[in-house]
């Protein structure tokens, strides 16, 4: 389980008194790998735009360029750390293993895309950097889905935020933004279930014959 560290409010505040910054550093912590509101501090900071209070462009740009840092962090803290040191700091913050090898075997199948929808996923964006280091993906692959999903990501969340938050409240913007990243992790859950079991009916039709 995620845990939500500040209050919204006081994650407005955050954002308000540090701006760009508080996008930027959010987004590349929970990119790195540490299970903090990195999208929500993002949604704020499109929602601030949309009052006038942060211009547009820069939020996307920290946006972006906090994703991309913060993932490239975490491969590396996956490639040198391995798996085990993985799920050690992973514990800390009451995830367990269980939940962190779906993420590493749907991973594993499709690394790129992974990388690329990932982070419109809740876990499977905090993870998918140092999975990927961890399962020694290729770094030049790693960077091209991880700069263009950043780029995507950044931009629908920003966007998103900036025009829809200047007819919803804030609270109600966050709410529905995570409902969504929710609904991924449930789409992942379901396709991974599903896949796991056409391959146990398919080997146990393959054993029978």
């Amino acid at each position: 389980m995620i845990m939500e560290f500040f209050s919204l409010e006081q994650m407005q505040e955050l954002a308000q008194e540090y701006g760009y910054w508080a996008v930027f550093v959010g987004i590349a912590l929970e990119n790195t790998g540490i299970p903090l509101p990195g999208e929500t501090i993002t949604v704020i900071g499109g929602f601030l735009a949309g009052s006038g209070e942060l211009n547009y462009w820069w939020v996307l740009f920290s946006a972006i360029l906090g994703a991309v840092i913060g993932d490239n962090c975490g491969y590396w803290l996956g490639r040198i750390g391995g798996w085990s040191l993985f799920v050690k700091f992973a514990r800390i913050f009451r995830l367990e293993e269980t939940q962190l090898a779906i993420a590493k075997h749907k991973f594993n199948e499709n690394a790129g895309k992974a990388i690329f929808f990932g982070r419109f996923v809740t876990l499977l964006r905090i993870f998918a950097g140092p999975i990927a280091g961890i399962t020694e993906m290729n770094y030049g692959k790693f960077l091209f889905f991880n700069f263009t999903g950043a780029t995507v990501w950044a931009s629908v969340i920003v966007t998103l935020s900036y025009f829809v938050g200047r007819i919803v409240p804030l609270p109600e913007l966050v709410s529905l933004i995570a409902k969504f990243g929710l609904l991924g992790l449930l789409i992942v859950g379901v396709w991974i279930g599903a896949s796991f079991l056409i391959k146990y009916y398919q080997q146990k039709k393959s054993f029978n014959s």
